[in-house]
């Protein structure tokens, strides 16, 4: 995944969700924030910020903010990201083998799954979810309670008893991290949800990005820990 039109800045503060105020050349520029999540631990003022400069004039933002430095550590925030490069990963075929058929958005119960794939005798549903939360080389989601996530995941585990197979997938929008586990402090429910999933057969699949200024692409795959951070929880 490439971007164009990149630019460095200097964050400033946060408006509210969608826009952002950061300082490029000296000047203060209006921004879109491509994540809606609270990404308070990232977007402290004076945190470095890469912007994308749009090409359309028409906009009410011409920027959008697309990564940040956490130190080192360029991490990825925009949240349309993960799918967009997990889908360019599922088509070379190296996370299913013998891939025969993709489709994006796919409706099943209540829920609409992000992908649906077809390969010899498999009917294969997957959510993605991406992760930008990362404490001490540990990569943890959601960084704020979402029923939908936990929704998203029982119904993946009911669509193992329909013959499908069922995989969560989350992008970790960084590298350089030492695993994954889900945020029980933040949401104990999604936790719960998770390791529910998991024990119903779901498939959970930690993978970390390679990130640059202009570019997203998956790396490698991370350990999931999944119950650890439930125990140290109930301790």
């Amino acid at each position: 995944m490439i971007y164009k039109n990149i630019l460095p800045g200097i964050f400033i503060s946060r408006s509210n969700r969608f826009i952002a105020h950061v300082e490029v050349d000296g000047g203060m520029v209006v921004t879109h924030v491509k994540n809606t999540g609270r990404c308070k631990e990232l977007l402290v003022p004076g945190a470095r910020v890469e912007l994308q400069k749009s090409d359309n004039s028409t906009r009410k933002t011409q920027y959008d903010l697309i990564a940040v430095w956490k130190g080192d550590r360029l991490i990825n925030m925009d949240s349309q990201a993960p799918n967009k490069v997990f889908g360019e990963y599922l088509q070379t075929g190296k996370y299913i083998d013998g891939i025969t058929h993709i489709k994006q958005e796919v409706k099943y119960g209540l829920s609409r799954f992000d992908f649906y794939a077809e390969a010899v005798g498999r009917k294969i549903f997957i959510e993605v979810k991406g992760v930008t939360l990362e404490e001490d080389g540990v990569a943890m989601f959601p960084d704020a309670p979402t029923e939908r996530g936990v929704k998203h995941l029982n119904e993946l585990a009911q669509s193992i008893q329909d013959g499908y197979e069922a995989h969560v997938v989350f992008v970790i929008q960084m590298t350089d991290v030492r695993y994954f586990t889900p945020n029980i402090k933040t949401h104990p429910a999604f936790g719960d949800a998770l390791a529910a999933a998991e024990k119903a057969g779901v498939k959970v699949t930690a993978l970390d990005c390679v990130v640059t200024e202009n570019s997203l692409v998956i790396g490698k795959s991370v350990p999931v820990a999944i119950r650890e951070r439930e125990e140290r929880h109930n301790a």
